[in-house]
């Protein structure tokens, strides 16, 4: 087991990662912002916290789940997608040094400001929808689309981190049977129902973080998480009121069926024609419209009030028993 010089901040991780201070903390950890001193450059360093707290067989879990997002990570080669550098143990739990962005996650870009203005949601979502293309293109599936993992770095760039779920064409899974994993209000309904993700999944959840960026909340969060997932699976989110251009491309990317979801290249124009100021109209083709029965068809109908007229030389019963016309 390796050893450090110190413990906290200033503690040197494989002789050569120095950290600073903590600069992010998830459910699974917590990461530094650290200074490789053979390289002599900045390094964000993640500490798996979860696992000084699990049994032996969860510990070898969260180990094989490190070691997949490095692997997953290493067959990507896009600048939207965080770099991991390094995996080592440290004090018998796994640690990822991966490629610093200086700049907050688009959660705590819209902690801070409320909400996203919707011209800069959709270039964002274009950025991410690249990444996600480069990362589909190489088998891999993201499977933890959110606003906590797109970074927004200060000079413009957005690039997606943490793909420590994420599912590897050919791999073995290494989650339990019946296991959900990832955001409960990010994932796709098939993935609630517990079917196979494809592209379309992650898709999905780039719209619910835009949507979540564009109106500063989540649109399926409820006060529980099994109330959270039958939202997911059964309940319409709210209209995106204050999303302008990019509504219908959150609609399309929010369908319940994963066949009737735009595809990444179709997406991709949409998130260009909003982020241009353009109503895209290719959108409008995958949001559903209402349907209506017959009854409500019936109760809209418009009421006759000028009956039709009566031959004069209609059978006497006939004029007997049509109603005055009125004037």
């Amino acid at each position: 087991m390796e050893h450090s010089e110190s413990t906290g901040t200033g503690l040197l991780l494989a002789g050569r990662y120095r950290l600073g201070e903590s600069i992010g903390r998830g459910g699974m950890g917590k990461v530094w912002r650290a200074h490789d001193e053979v390289l002599h450059r900045v390094v964000a360093v993640k500490e798996l916290t979860a696992g000084r707290f699990v049994a032996e067989a969860d510990r070898l879990v969260l180990h094989a789940r490190t070691q997949k997002e490095a692997r997953a990570a290493a067959r990507i080669t896009h600048p939207g997608v965080v770099t991991v550098h390094d995996v080592l143990e440290h004090d018998d739990r796994p640690w990822i040094v991966m490629q610093y962005v200086d700049g907050p996650s688009l959660a705590d870009a819209t902690k801070e400001s409320g909400t996203i203005e919707p011209r800069e949601a959709a270039r964002v979502g274009l950025h991410v929808l690249g990444a996600l293309r480069a990362a589909h293109a190489a088998g891999v599936l993201h499977r933890d689309v959110k606003p906590g993992n797109v970074l927004l770095a200060r000079d413009g760039r957005v690039l997606i981190t943490d793909f420590g779920i994420a599912a590897i064409e050919g791999d073995s899974s290494i989650t339990r049977t019946g296991e959900l994993v990832g955001s409960i209000d990010y994932l796709a309904p098939e993935r609630v129902r517990g079917g196979d993700p494809g592209p379309a999944s992650d898709l999905w959840s780039l719209g619910a973080t835009l949507y979540a960026a564009v109106e500063g909340s989540s649109p399926f969060r409820r006060g529980s998480p099994i109330s959270t997932m039958q939202a997911v699976v059964t309940e319409e989110p709210p209209y995106p009121e204050k999303a302008g251009p990019l509504a219908p491309v959150i609609v399309a990317l929010l369908r319940k069926d994963p066949d009737q979801r735009p595809r990444a290249d179709e997406a991709e124009r949409m998130l260009l024609d909003a982020m241009e100021g353009r109503e895209p109209q290719a959108a409008q083709a995958y949001v559903p419209t209402q349907r209506v029965g017959p009854e409500e068809l019936a109760a809209a109908a418009p009421s006759v009030t000028t009956p039709l007229p009566v031959p004069h030389d209609a059978p006497a019963a006939v004029r007997a028993a049509a109603p005055a016309a009125t004037a």
